[in-house]
């Protein structure tokens, strides 16, 4: 096929695409769902508009927003200490710098880009309690002048949850994506699980090793290679090169290049070869999901007015109490789970008490080792290079102990979760075989391979004060040790602190995985409850639908059957293959 024909032939796709999501949106505010009307209308745009969504995914501190920077040659994405981006943030193509942020009521309002903090950061819009749906940024980057956008996502890892549960609900907007990795730590169980996700509905992956200016090349190697397994044997396929960048250094046009040209032609090749296709993609995969969602409340609304009224009163009011009575097996579940919680609890301090029995012995051996070639003549000196190295020899035994038992956590829970998760589904399908067509037509069983829902939130800690105490007092004492040869008192001090570090991050590894299996039980609980509340919700607002048209006449329902059969008809065609 020559290039003029091949693209009359994407014009004339995308111009389908374009009728078929408008008629969409049509259906979806016929039948009063705000939500997929919305869904539908954006989606419309940018396939009209030939958008395609590369979402930058990867943990809380990758510098995604620093790599995106460098990519666009523009800081005009927050970066800083606190976890950043509390919601996805799109950066697309624009004659000029500007942004804009859009409401949970659907209305857009022109912000300017310096003010972008006040929107996706945590500091300014805490767990996002200034309700934002979205942001989009405009920047004059050739890179995004053919159709591609790139979609800065919440970091996984972060403390605050929301920011991971808002990367998990973009993911069916995603089209392609950019990897970002580091090497400290290596890729994580979370990035993995959101990778797997990502990598069913898209081919396109392009995979970025961040930050490669902090490590030696032997590192890097190691690092590549480990991704490169875990990635692949995640997605069971090839995913290509891994890209050696560091975007603070080509923000800052300093250091090598590394695989910076290599990284640009790949989002190249990714606009001309596959842009058209993404974009086609992303128009067929969101109309299969939303018509699959306008159906099910197109069945609700047609069962509803089949039945008698007080036939439907009745089966809300039993439905209200299968619901009750599922909340009831619920809670008998959950106590089942925090019986395991509390064994797995029990293990993490088993396991902490062999830690410290097997590493302070030779902790304390290594710092014998190294307080020998420590000059001692200058007191308040010797303390802090003591103190320094009872902290990084703390490290060198924590952060090796700590990513073993975040795997061993892991695995465990995962065991456990999959047998919750099993009597769970187990529980879900007796539901949808108790009579209710409303449990029957239930969303999909919960994943039973989720694992630990809550990233880690474990950060070392150095007892700065303890170790650098700001006394004078303490100054004056430790020059006179020095100078009386009584250095031993400071050493001393130092090897005491050695072992209170030991203690404090051990125990707080310990707590780590315990705060994440118990929040990880309560939100799967919560993702059970959803599931139930929404089939309710639906069933309620069938039935007052019916209500109503039943209040007008036999020939308004009669009216109303015929128009929701014709709705039926014409979904299951958008929606066939």
């Amino acid at each position: 096929m020559n290039k003029n024909a091949e693209l009359r032939e994407t014009a004339t796709e995308q111009v389908s695409a374009d009728i078929t999501l408008n008629r969409l949106t049509e259906l979806a505010r016929e039948l009063g769902s705000d939500h997929v009307f919305e869904d539908a209308r954006s989606l419309a745009e940018r396939i009209a508009e030939g958008r395609f969504y590369v979402a930058c995914i990867g943990q809380f501190k990758r510098g995604k927003s620093t790599l995106l920077g460098a990519l666009l040659g523009d800081r005009v994405l927050p970066t800083g200490v606190l976890p950043i981006t509390a919601v996805p943030t799109i950066v697309r193509y624009g004659r000029s710098r500007s942004a804009r942020v859009r409401f949970r009521g659907g209305e857009w309002a022109d912000i300017a880009p310096e003010e972008l903090t006040e929107y996706v950061s945590e500091e300014g819009n805490p767990e996002n309690a200034k309700g934002v749906a979205g942001i989009e940024v405009f920047v004059p980057s050739l890179l995004l002048a053919d159709g591609m956008c790139f979609v800065d996502t919440p970091g996984l890892g972060s403390i605050f949850a929301g920011n991971t549960a808002a990367t998990q609900a973009f993911i069916p907007h995603i089209d392609a994506a950019i990897v970002v990795v580091g090497a400290d730590p290596p890729i994580t169980a979370e990035e993995l699980a959101i990778v797997g996700k990502v990598g069913k509905q898209v081919r396109d992956l392009v995979v970025v090793l961040n930050k490669a200016d902090r490590n030696s090349d032997t590192e890097r190697e190691v690092v590549k290679s480990f991704t490169t397994t875990a990635l692949e044997k995640r997605l069971r396929r090839p995913t290509g090169p891994i890209y050696e960048v560091s975007a603070e250094e080509r923000l800052r046009n300093c250091g090598p290049q590394r695989d910076w040209a290599k990284l640009i032609v790949a989002l190249e090749t990714l606009v001309r070869e596959s842009g058209r296709s993404l974009v086609r993609t992303a128009g067929e995969r969101g109309l299969r999901r939303l018509g699959e969602e306008l159906l099910m409340l197109t069945l609700e609304e047609r069962e509803a007015l089949v039945r008698p009224i007080e036939e439907s009163e009745r089966r809300i009011e039993n439905l209200r109490k299968t619901m009750s009575q599922a909340e009831q097996s619920l809670r008998d579940v959950s106590y089942l789970f925090m019986a395991e919680q509390r064994h797995l609890s029990d293990m993490f301090l088993d396991q902490r008490k062999r830690f410290l029995q097997t590493a302070s012995p030779k902790a304390d051996a290594e710092f014998s080792e190294e307080i020998k070639r420590l000059p001692r003549r200058f007191g308040p000196r010797f303390r802090r290079r003591a103190m320094r190295a009872a902290q990084v020899i703390t490290e060198r035994h924590v952060f090796p102990w700590l990513e073993d038992e975040q795997a061993r956590a892991e695995q465990e829970y995962r065991s456990v979760e999959s047998r919750f998760v099993n009597i769970a589904n187990d529980f879900l399908k007796k539901l949808s075989e108790s009579g209710f067509p409303e449990f029957a037509r239930m969303p999909n069983a919960l994943d039973s391979d989720k694992g630990l829902r809550i990233p880690s939130r474990f950060t070392f800690e150095h007892l700065l004060r303890v170790s650098l105490p700001a006394s004078p007092l303490r100054y004056i004492a430790d020059a006179v040790l020095g100078v009386f040869g009584a250095s031993s008192v400071i050493e001393s001090d130092a090897r005491e602190f050695l072992h209170h570090m030991m203690d404090t991050n051990s125990t707080r590894v310990q707590s780590d995985l315990v705060n994440r299996v118990q929040e990880s039980r309560g939100q799967l609980e919560v993702e059970i409850r959803k599931l139930l509340h929404e089939i309710s919700r639906i069933a309620e607002r069938a039935l007052e639908h019916a209500r109503v048209a039943k209040a007008e006449g036999a020939s308004a329902v009669e009216a109303k059957l015929s128009r929701l059969k014709t709705i039926e008809e014409e979904l299951r065609s958008m929606t066939a293959g």
